[in-house]
């Protein structure tokens, strides 16, 4: 077994985490938002904001997306965490700035499993993750597995089995060497629909404060009573409900009026803070006020892969427009459209209605479940194609005006080169800029101006 990641002071990574979540619990003013996200221009992206901001890389991956079967990205953890490190460090960001999370780290890729199975294949990823570097721990049994009771698992089932997992990250913890960094845990039990929700809607119920006392009481009581004490005083944040959530096609906005009892609640807890869920696609204002109300770790994911997809097709707009008779052009969205019709169920789920309104939500809902097929390798090739094909051809201004707007004032002002690799990274970097305004990390705005 490997007992200890092979990367450079890593611990530097948690104090200035806990350094952020003291300063929110004490102004209001300071936050930090995770990356969910295992795709390559994503966490590109978030490497060279974090560079530009001089802030934390906070990246987290779910049990979905890395495991210890390799998920969707065919990835396990230390091959995660190595891709992670390699990239910061070939990009000149020093390794603690980077904090790595696991998200939703429990039974949900093997729900349709009996409880013991799949509690103990999440058992497994969680040691694996620890082992491998991961110092932030969401603790995610929240979901019913085969032989559950319908239709939703009582509070102190979720909650021991959120302990036992938490017995296995300490255990791999003690065997590694003296001066690695504690991990530090999220725990709660109204845990947000990963990838969002699978029906639109226009409103939810915000968590209670008095539910937010009965889960610190329950998971309290289920920590300390295998002898988790030392556990338990490192649970940073409860996950909760702050009434934010996407689909498809709504997208249900943070009400802080209808927040502040469940901000106030917080008070009970001065070491501890909110972690939100599915905030992508939240107004710059609604993700501000989110920070200010202790709401202080933003998830984010579909809304950066929603982005990458924005991009990329506007690229394929552009080269449909560029390139004459005589040479091939990319066809992605066939490719990805192709990709997601033969496998079907990472989406299917999800989009309801008539044909043509499925076809759509397909490639451009918010949903984005599009977002599993990228690495499909015909979607990789004509990818690939497309870039090719740019590379090769200057793309003239009037066309990255007509289809990339928000990369024509860049591209004028010189900020920013016209390849496009450099138009997909500059995308997505604009959702980045929106957190990292929000929880008061970015460095400068003035060179948003020049």
């Amino acid at each position: 077994m490997k007992n200890s990641p092979q990367h450079d002071n890593p611990g530097g990574s948690i104090a200035r985490l806990q350094y952020v979540l003291r300063e929110n619990r004490q102004s209001g003013k300071t936050g930090t938002y995770a990356v969910c996200s295992a795709h390559p221009a994503v966490l590109d992206a978030a490497v060279q904001q974090s560079l530009a901001d001089e802030s934390l890389l906070h990246v987290e991956s779910t049990s979905s997306q890395v495991n210890q079967f390799g998920g969707y990205t065919n990835l396990n953890p230390s091959q995660f965490a190595d891709w992670i490190y390699a990239s910061a460090k070939k990009a000149g960001l020093p390794a603690d700035c980077i904090l790595l999370g696991g998200d939703h780290l429990g039974p949900f890729p093997w729900r349709k499993e009996a409880s013991a199975s799949a509690l103990e294949k999440a058992t497994r990823l969680v040691r694996d993750c620890v082992s491998a570097g991961y110092q932030k721990i969401h603790l995610d049994a929240s979901m019913a597995c085969a032989d559950d009771p319908a239709p939703a698992l009582p509070e102190h089932v979720i909650a021991a089995r959120a302990a036992i997992l938490c017995q296995a990250a300490e255990d791999i913890y003690r065997q590694m060497p003296t001066d690695s960094p504690q991990p530090v845990y999220v725990i709660g039990t109204e845990v947000p629909t990963p990838g969002g929700e699978s029906h639109d809607a226009s409103e939810l119920a915000v968590t209670k404060s008095e539910d937010v006392h009965r889960s610190m009481e329950v998971f309290r009581s289920a920590f300390e009573s295998i002898g988790l004490h030392s556990a338990w005083e490192r649970v940073i944040a409860l996950v909760v409900q702050p009434g934010v959530d996407f689909a498809a096609n709504s997208i249900i906005g943070y009400d802080r009026f209808k927040a502040h009892s469940l901000s106030e609640a917080l008070s009970a807890y001065p070491d501890t803070v909110f972690e939100a869920h599915s905030t992508d696609y939240q107004s710059p204002q609604a993700l501000t006020e989110m920070v200010e109300d202790h709401f202080s770790i933003l998830k984010v994911g579909p809304w950066l892969t929603f982005a990458f997809r924005e991009a990329v097709l506007a690229l394929g707009a552009i080269e449909n427009e560029l390139l004459g008779k005589g040479r091939r052009k990319s066809q992605v969205r066939e490719a990805l459209d192709a990709a997601m019709l033969r496998e079907p169920s990472q989406w299917q789920p999800y989009y309801h209605g008539e044909e043509d309104e499925i076809r759509r939500d397909r490639i451009y809902s918010f949903s984005d479940r599009c977002r599993y097929y990228w690495n499909y390798s015909e979607v990789q090739e004509e990818l690939a194609h497309l870039l090719n094909n740019l590379r090769s051809t200057p793309i003239p201004l009037s066309l990255i005006s007509q289809f990339l707007g928000t990369e024509y004032g860049a591209v004028r002002s010189g900020e920013l080169q016209p390849s496009p690799e450099q138009l997909i990274q500059h995308h997505i970097r604009q959702v980045l800029k929106i957190y990292a305004d929000a929880c008061g990390s970015r460095k400068s705005k003035a060179a948003d101006s020049k």
